[in-house]
């Protein structure tokens, strides 16, 4: 099996707020991947004494720690446990009831000899290439089915829509989020690679149009993900001398992990 794991900050002078890891158990059987974006912190610090790669570490590596040691539960159970654990850790220091605590997009894939399993929560993206060659993204679309006019303000998307019905979802404090996150499995003969892309590294299809998502698979395949992220940079670069400037951010954190997986 092959993987490659990358992932950059936005701006060299700020944390990179994203996590990605990698997991092969000690058996050789199977593994599993997972990539989160951390939601950046308001300027108050949304009631947390803690930072965002703080949470992102911490999520992350328990989530890490449980698709490896724990492969018979199913992911969502996996993810409210790992939300659980890491709300516990800082419960008591923290208003963890704010909209703004500490939290997260989710992507977690696993694979065994017999299934591919997969869970997406929010707007990172899982590209699930088949053995056919077909490349199917797995997507979280809550935000992008919500009117931009919903959008207008930091303050009216936490108190309207962050993590609450009508709105989307993102790995906070609440283990229940969890069974928001979109889900799937395919038998593990169907599927010959995986990629899991944070929004930063999905810009190249998502807001550049650079290509669809099986030619976004296809240069990570042939030019390896630092290509795609060098891309992207290049990309934003020049769309920051537009004219009006385009709204977002100028750069952010972007990560890719791909994974080939061995044939059975």
């Amino acid at each position: 099996m092959r993987t490659e794991l990358v992932s950059e900050p936005g701006d060299p002078g700020r944390p990179n707020e994203d996590f990605a890891s990698v997991g092969l158990p000690a058996s050789g059987q199977g593994g599993s991947l997972v990539v989160l974006d951390g939601v950046t912190p308001p300027s108050d610090g949304g009631g947390c004494l803690h930072s965002v790669p703080w949470f992102t570490a911490r999520l992350g590596g328990a989530l890490t720690e449980l698709t490896v040691s724990l492969p018979d539960v199913p992911l969502a159970e996996l993810l409210s446990r790992a939300i659980a654990r890491t709300a516990g850790s800082h419960a008591a220091t923290c208003d963890l009831s704010h909209s703004r605590t500490p939290q997260a997009t989710v992507v977690l894939a696993r694979w065994s000899s017999g299934s591919v399993d997969w869970l997406v929560l929010s707007d990172s993206v899982l590209l699930v290439e088949s053995t056919d060659g077909t490349v199917t993204a797995v997507r979280d679309d809550r935000l992008d089915r919500l009117p931009l006019s919903a959008l207008a303000s930091h303050a009216v998307v936490d108190t309207t829509l962050r993590n609450k019905e009508g709105g989307f979802f993102t790995a906070a404090a609440d283990p229940a989020v969890s069974s928001r996150a979109v889900t799937g499995s395919l038998p593990r003969g169907e599927v010959r690679a995986l990629a899991a892309l944070t929004d930063g590294a999905a810009r190249w299809v998502e807001r550049f149009g650079e290509g669809d998502w099986a030619d976004c698979l296809a240069l990570i395949r042939k030019e390896g993900a630092r290509a795609l992220v060098d891309r992207v940079r290049s990309l934003e670069h020049a769309d920051a001398a537009r004219v009006p400037p385009r709204r977002g951010k100028t750069h952010d954190d972007a990560t890719i992990v791909h994974a080939d997986l061995p044939p059975v």
